[in-house]
């Protein structure tokens, strides 16, 4: 059922097919919305002239040009969601040759998830999008099955479509996160994971930290440490070593931090 914001945005466009055209994206993608994806509320707000408010209530108040939720995210925590996006990104589909080149200009420092960052961008720079996008159907998709399996279920019990996913799916329902796009992985899938921490971390929904943190004992630091491990060690990997290696990194500092802040 779709929320009244994004019903008068559709009115407001003509119908859900002139506000895809006006958005530049698919059609099903829209259609399968049931409220405005908190990135695309702008974009929404530009092209129906129905203001951000009636939009997103949950995320900006009247007359301010600031969300009502994002005003306190610090710098670490958007540093944090910036992160979990551009895993969630590189693990959802093959990259195009524009999200490669943006993996380019990475930089960073001498710490292990700052040359993490280096040896991804260098590899993004020497690769194409034709070349990661064999080595993603491989890894991830296969004749059959992929060379890696990137869901809790089967990490956890060796099965897809097990007690892990109904995990996921009753912490979903209770945030009151729902799923938008055309997406048919199971929500324990690594990128939907990401992706909804990266939610989390900005602030897009109404959770306070110490929901980031039961969400990530219960549904990442089980296994995806040592999945993102298995993706660096994997012998029929290129790019995605790289990404294995960020991924690994980042997971044990994730791991670190929140034991720290209990």
């Amino acid at each position: 059922m779709r929320d009244a914001g994004l019903e008068q945005a559709i009115r407001a466009a003509g119908g859900v097919a002139s506000l895809a055209r006006a958005l530049r994206i698919a059609q099903p993608s829209v259609s399968a919305w049931s409220r405005i994806p908190a990135e695309r509320v702008l974009a929404v707000e530009a092209s129906t002239r129905v203001d951000r408010f009636i939009l997103r209530p949950d995320l900006y108040r009247p007359s301010e040009d600031q969300p009502a939720l994002k005003s306190d995210i610090d710098e670490i925590d958007q540093l944090r969601a910036a992160e979990y996006g551009l895993l969630s990104l590189l693990l959802g589909k093959a990259p195009d040759s524009g999200t490669l080149s943006k993996v380019a200009t990475l930089k960073g420092d001498a710490s292990d998830l700052g040359m993490a960052h280096v040896e991804l961008a260098a590899l993004a720079e020497a690769t194409d999008d034709r070349a990661v996008s064999k080595e993603f159907f491989g890894l991830f998709i296969g004749l059959g099955r992929g060379e890696l399996l990137p869901y809790a279920s089967y990490y956890l019990t060796g099965f897809l479509h097990e007690r892990p996913l109904a995990r996921v799916r009753e912490d979903l329902d209770r945030l009151g996160i729902e799923r938008a796009g055309p997406s048919r992985e199971p929500e324990d899938h690594i990128a939907i994971l990401l992706e909804v921490m990266a939610g989390l971390a900005r602030g897009d929904f109404e959770a306070d930290f110490a929901e980031q943190t039961r969400f990530f004992e219960r549904h990442l630091k089980p296994w995806a440490a040592r999945m993102f491990a298995d993706l660096e060690m994997s012998q029929s990997a290129r790019f995605y070593r790289a990404v294995g290696r960020v991924g690994r990194v980042f997971m044990e500092l994730e791991s670190e931090a929140f034991t720290l802040s209990e």
